[in-house]
C-alpha cells in the first residue's frame, strides 16, 4: 500500500496545517487492509483509477451487530415483497436502460452535475466495485446498489432506487440488507461510506457500529454523533465537483 499526503489548508493563527491523505494498491494489497485503514474508493476524477481518501469512515461490526427493533420493522417492511440478485460485475450488463435509472435518482436526490453518465461509467470501469445487487418486485427494478467484495469485508458502496419510495425507508432497507447479508456471509465488517453532518446521522441506526476518528476505529457513538452535529456546512459548490482537477495525483502516483 503506498499512502501520500496533499496539503490542503493552513491556520497560522492556531498552528493548524492540513493535509489529506491518500493511498493506492501495490501489488500483493487486499482491498480489506486498506479499508481497515481509514481508506475509501476515490472517484472523483475520470483519470484516477485505484486510488483511496481517508475520512470519517463508518463501518458496522458485524461481531456486535444484532438486529435492533427499528431494524426489523424496516426490513420486514420490504423483505416479503423484493427479490434480491446479486451479480457480480463481469456478468452485469450496463445498458441504458440501467444507466438511466441510475442516474435519473441521482438528478432528483442530489441535483443534476452531481453524477454525470461519465462518472457513474468511471465507476464501474475503475475496478473497485465487484457486485451489483438488483432488486425488484413483481419484475420491476425498484433499486440497485454498487458493492465492494473482498473476504473479510464489504463496502456498501452507492445505491439507486425508486425515489417514490424514499420516505418508506427504502433507502435505509438497502443498506440494512447489505448488513445481513455480510453477516451471514460470515464477513468481519461492512463499510457505508462517510458520517459528516446532520445527513449522516441516520446510520447511528445500525447496533455495532464503529467510525474512523483518524487513529483508529472509534465504537463510541456519542462522539460520532456530537461530530455530525457541529460539522462546518461549509461545502464545495456541488456544480465543481466532477470538474474539479487534482493536480497532485499527476506527480505523485
Amino acid at each position: 500500500m503506498k499512502i501520500w499526503r496533499s496539503e490542503l489548508g493552513h491556520s497560522y493563527k492556531t498552528y493548524s496545517f492540513g493535509y489529506t491523505e491518500y493511498a493506492s494498491l501495490e501489488t500483493g494489497d487486499k482491498l480489506e487492509d486498506i479499508y481497515a485503514c481509514g481508506f475509501l474508493p476515490f472517484s472523483g476524477s475520470p483519470h484516477i483509477k485505484n486510488v483511496f481518501y481517508m475520512a470519517r469512515s463508518v463501518r458496522v461490526n458485524l461481531k456486535k451487530f444484532a438486529e435492533s427493533s427499528e431494524n426489523r420493522r424496516i426490513l420486514k417492511k420490504f423483505g416479503e415483497e423484493l427479490v434480491r440478485q446479486e451479480t457480480p460485475i463481469n456478468h452485469f450488463t450496463a445498458d441504458s436502460e440501467f444507466e438511466n435509472f441510475c442516474l435519473q435518482y441521482f438528478k432528483k436526490r442530489h441535483g443534476p452535475s452531481v453524477m454525470p453518465r461519465e462518472r457513474l461509467r468511471h465507476i464501474l470501469e475503475k475496478e473497485s466495485v465487484t457486485h451489483i445487487v438488483s432488486y425488484l418486485k413483481d419484475g420491476k427494478i425498484l433499486g440497485y446498489v454498487f458493492l465492494v467484495r473482498d473476504t473479510e469485508c464489504l463496502h456498501f458502496w452507492f445505491s439507486f432506487y425508486d425515489l417514490y419510495l424514499v420516505r418508506q425507508s427504502l433507502g435505509m432497507y438497502l443498506m440494512l440488507d447489505a448488513v445481513r447479508a455480510g453477516k451471514k456471509d460470515g464477513l468481519k465488517y461492512v463499510y457505508l461510506g462517510t458520517a459528516y453532518g446532520e445527513k449522516g446521522l441516520y446510520k447511528l441506526n445500525f447496533p455495532g457500529l464503529e467510525f474512523w476518528d483518524g487513529e483508529r476505529w472509534n465504537p463510541d457513538t456519542k462522539v460520532l454523533k456530537n461530530l455530525c452535529k457541529s460539522d462546518d456546512r461549509r461545502v464545495l459548490n456541488q456544480n465543481d465537483l466532477w470538474k474539479e482537477e487534482l493536480p497532485f495525483f499527476q506527480a505523485d502516483v
